[in-house]
């Protein structure tokens, strides 16, 4: 149970070079990503995390092993989210920043095509917001993935 296969040190390198691709890619991959989850993206996370776990634990199974990958993930994220919180640029790197999509009731199509948003995602702002289109004054897509309405006053 908690006698490992590999060096202690091998489990900490393979979940950090695992975490770090995988923060490349999910970053790369837009804030649709991120943001909102469809059937289809949920799936992806859960087919991502099987991919990985044989990368992450090089076939240990022990109970050591798998906290060992857990302690380096948590430090990790949280070092991740530390930097971000003091640096502005890596702030912008790794969250990204808000995307202007339309403004005065007109969304930008090259822009929504860009950034992988389908009309009903639009509607279903537009709806949540409780604004007409011709009432809207800007469209955002915000960094963690939600679309946010700011209406005409």
């Amino acid at each position: 149970m908690f006698d490992m296969d590999l060096p202690w040190w091998e489990f900490i390198v393979r979940g950090a070079v695992v975490y770090l691709v995988l923060l490349v890619m999910v970053r790369i991959s837009g804030r649709r990503t991120v943001g909102q989850f469809t059937p289809f993206d949920l799936l992806v996370v859960m087919l991502l995390s099987e991919a990985v776990s044989n990368s992450l634990s090089g076939g240990d199974d022990s109970l050591s092993g798998g906290l060992i990958i857990a302690a380096t993930l948590i430090a990790l994220n949280t070092a991740v989210a530390m930097v971000s919180a003091y640096s502005r640029r890596m702030s912008v790197l790794l969250d990204g920043t808000a995307v202007l999509i339309g403004r005065d009731g007109v969304f930008f199509d090259k822009v929504v095509r860009h950034c992988r948003i389908t009309a009903e995602d639009l509607d279903q702002a537009l709806r949540a917001a409780d604004c007409e289109r011709s009432d809207m004054q800007c469209a955002f897509l915000e960094a963690d993935g939600e679309i946010t309405i700011q209406t005409k006053k």
